[in-house]
């Protein structure tokens, strides 16, 4: 062999994208996607297939698991016994099946998450629906394909004489493709289906009127109509499952929700589990005690209340808050035609009922060849027994059993069959009766060959026996809804009052991210002192405010964080805070420029954003509440390579001061800015030259008389607000430094000078130097300042710290 025989060069991406589009095919057609016609993954159809083929019935006893699992393994499905014995544990379990597929014996996992016992120690066998999945396989009704080693052979598809897709429902993920398909109650299912045989073209909107929504084994309450029937029109829909509970009422004026049904797929213990550290955390006073009293009578989740506790207001947060309450998405994908289609409810039952007239077509046709065979071997031995005793001589004049059935063949015309069948005759057979029983069975032989001809021959006739059928398994099987169906989606609304206590907090946030709340006595002890944080780190917040306030933090990259007091973390003033990426992912170098604190969501209100590229914004302060908190939003639209200065609530009356790092600053009334919402850029504020960017702006007020400016260079200055005029939006704007041609000044920062704050300078080389810029003396604009931080030695000014005097 040559070397280029043995080696192949190949591009790396041909190479990956042939392997991955072959495994890609594998795992969507073979692996996870049910099958449009039975419902099944391929796993799922060989441990069925093999249980049947092993006699392992519902009228027959239990066999061990591990039996069916390498029987599995070992015919059908080469792969691992755990996904074998998983995929089996599942079809037994009645918390997830509408109608379980095995009945198992032993412990098979529960709703808890609990996984079942090893396969050694349960038992298993088909359950009776599931026969109706395999009845009349023998009858050639399906294909057969063979196996993974060639010596046997396995149905691509079994019978499936009820529409189990949609009845149990399926879900998986392959490559590209996902699909979750609820399960439905297997009357209603029926029904539709008659519906759609009596008119081919049924609208989704009829056909809702007898199958309204999916029905779960778990019960619960189905939420919005609407998402449905999007679902069974396109394939893809949603809808709300929340628990199903009422309020007890206890002795003392205390009373007790108790949950008896929760959303379907929900694990219990780990529902339990939120619940009660909601419960821990404070983030929901009210409750004294979660206790789950689920036993094998049913499931029952106690959540005892404080006195005179409003028990709808405490579950209206639970539903919010937990998986008490979760949405389903539908994603209807199935293979049809051995390729996967995001499918439509006329889709699925469409592709249901053409694979049941193909199994009862090749059934009628398997069934007159059977009958046609034996109706011939019925002719010959009537023929035979009314020529008997020429027969027997004929028999008893041959040499062997081949001899006498030539002889028969060549003395009375017999075939080799009938031939066969006369030399195999018992003696008692002979008797005067059975030619009687033989005219009988002739006769009844030609009626079923005749009415399955009809069947073949008329389509009318064909949809008959399919509707009789479904009839019967309907009349056998069908069980009660379990799920109730509401029409709208229910509203959550939390009323903080009630759920959170109102308790006074000292709140702290700092630069580095750090958050925190702190009980006042925690804080007056430690008399506002001692607060561990990083060398650099400071605070951008620092106020007493209450647990039923808010927090808004905005960070670098124009996102916004909403924060509610109460959920802040409870920790003692002296220690370090929780870092707020463990509450909400950051994006890298994104860090926090600005904190506001609210007692409510104000209408009249609005928050006014800068970026650094000098444009501005004014949002309603309202449309900054959000309902779902545990991600940042967008608070302004920031380019990349830019950044947000920062932000603060206004009136929209006031005016605004920007600062440039080249020194340039510009007043205008707020007035001049549209409201706009909070995804959009702004517009321009402040026109930059090349190289420069805005770094600060402060909100002037009545109250505010000075303003305080520190440069990277160590000089600071205080100057009247009077030396800036008011002027319009998008001018260069004033300078508020000497400019120098050699090392110029630069600014790094701007403040409202207040009598009540002083400011922190922070360094390169961590230093924190405090100034009341009260001691300054005020200064025109041409002036550079006096000289605070010697640059040398102290490191360069980067940023400016308010501090309350009192704090000092």
């Amino acid at each position: 062999m040559t070397h280029s025989e043995t080696f192949q060069d190949l591009p790396l991406e041909e190479v990956i994208g042939d392997r991955f589009g072959r495994y890609s095919k594998y795992i969507i057609q073979d692996r996870a996607i049910p099958d449009a016609r039975d419902g099944l993954k391929p796993v799922q159809r060989r441990i069925l297939y093999a249980m049947y083929h092993e006699g392992n019935t519902h009228d027959k006893a239990f066999r061990k698991s591990a039996k069916t699992v390498g029987n599995v393994i070992g015919n059908y499905h080469p792969h691992g016994d755990t996904s074998v014995y998983d995929a089996m544990v599942r079809m037994s379990q009645h918390w997830k099946l509408r109608h379980e597929m095995i009945d198992m014996h032993g412990n098979n996992g529960s709703v808890d998450g609990d996984s079942a016992a090893a396969m050694r120690y349960t038992e298993a066998r088909l359950s009776a629906i599931a026969s109706e999945m395999l009845r009349d396989i023998r009858k050639e009704t399906v294909d057969f394909a063979p196996n993974f080693d060639d010596t046997e052979l396995e149905p691509t598809v079994l019978p499936g004489r009820f529409p189990n897709l949609l009845v149990n429902g399926a879900t998986g993920i392959s490559a590209g493709y996902a699909t979750d398909i609820p399960p439905h109650a297997l009357h209603e299912v029926i029904d539709a289906v008659f519906m759609r045989l009596k008119n081919p073209e049924t609208s989704v909107e009829d056909l809702m009127t007898v199958l309204p929504g999916p029905d779960f084994p778990t019960g619960a309450i189905i939420q919005g109509t609407d998402g449905i029937r999007n679902a069974y029109k396109t394939g893809k829909g949603r809808f709300v499952i929340r628990a199903t509970w009422e309020i007890e009422q206890l002795k003392a004026g205390k009373s007790q929700i108790v949950v008896t049904e929760i959303p379907y797929d929900v694990n219990k213990a780990n529902l339990v589990k939120k619940m009660d550290e909601l419960r821990h955390d404070r983030k929901l006073d009210g409750i004294a005690e979660i206790r789950d009293e689920s036993d094998r009578t049913g499931l029952r989740i106690v959540v005892e209340l404080k006195k005179d506790m409003d028990g709808n207001a405490i579950m209206q947060y639970l539903l919010k808050h937990t998986d008490l309450q979760i949405t389903y998405n539908f994603n209807m994908i199935a293979i049809a035609g051995r390729r996967p289609m995001l499918m439509s409810l006329p889709m699925l039952l469409d592709a249901y009922i053409d694979h049941q007239k193909e199994v009862i077509t090749r059934r009628s046709t398997y069934d007159i060849r059977k009958a046609k065979d034996r109706l011939h071997i019925v002719d010959g031995l009537m023929k035979a027994l009314s020529i008997l005793d020429e027969v027997i001589k004929t028999i008893r004049a041959s040499k062997d059993k081949k001899d006498a059935k030539r002889n028969l063949i060549d003395a009375y015309q017999f075939t080799e069959v009938q031939a066969e069948a006369i030399v195999s005759l018992q003696l008692y057979r002979l008797t005067n009766t059975d030619i009687t029983e033989l005219k009988e069975e002739k006769e009844e032989l030609r009626m079923l060959i005749n009415e399955l001809e009809e069947i073949l021959a008329s389509e009318k006739k064909l949809v008959a026996v399919l509707v009789k059928e479904l009839k019967a398994i309907r009349k056998q099987f069908s069980e009660p809804r379990r799920s109730v169906i509401e029409e709208k989606i229910e509203e959550l609304k939390v009323d903080l009052d009630i759920l959170v206590p109102s308790e006074e907090v000292m709140v702290s946030v700092t630069k580095g991210g750090y958050i925190k709340r702190t009980s006042m006595r925690s804080y007056s002890a430690s008399n506002g002192t001692g607060q561990e944080m990083k060398e650099s780190d400071y605070n951008l917040l620092e106020a007493a405010m209450n647990t039923q306030h808010h927090l808004l933090l905005f960070t670098s990259s124009g996102n916004y964080i909403y924060q509610p007091v109460h959920e802040l973390p409870d920790i003692r003033w002296r220690d370090l805070g929780q870092h707020l990426s463990s509450v909400v992912g950051l994006e890298p170098n994104e860090e926090l420029v600005d904190v506001i604190g609210l007692e409510t969501f104000d209408e009249n209100l609005s928050i006014l954003t800068a970026a650094s590229n000098g444009n501005v914004k004014l949002s309603k302060l309202t449309d900054f509440q959000v309902q779902r908190y545990n991600r940042s939003f967008k608070a302004m639209n920031v380019k990349k390579g830019e950044t947000l200065v920062g932000a603060q609530v206004v009136t929209g009356k006031e005016d605004v001061l920007l600062v440039s790092k080249q020194a340039y600053a510009l007043r205008f009334s707020l007035s001049e800015l549209a409201i706009t919402g909070i995804r959009t850029g702004g517009v321009r504020g402040l026109h930059l030259k090349a190289e420069d960017e805005l770094v600060a702006f402060e909100v002037i007020t009545e109250q505010v008389k000075n303003i305080f400016v520190a440069t990277q260079r160590g000089s600071v200055k205080r100057m009247n607000i009077s030396e800036f005029e008011v002027a319009s939006r998008a001018l260069r704007g004033v300078t508020v430094l000497k400019e120098l041609k050699s090392n110029p000044y630069r600014v790094v920062d701007m403040k409202a000078v207040k009598e009540d704050e002083q400011f922190v300078l922070l360094t390169t080389k961590d230093q924190k130097i405090e100034i009341d810029p009260m001691s300054l003396k005020n200064t025109n604009r041409q002036s550079t300042g006096s000289s605070i931080v010697d640059e040398a030695k102290e490191g360069k000014i980067v940023q400016v710290a308010v501090m309350k005097k009192e704090d000092k």
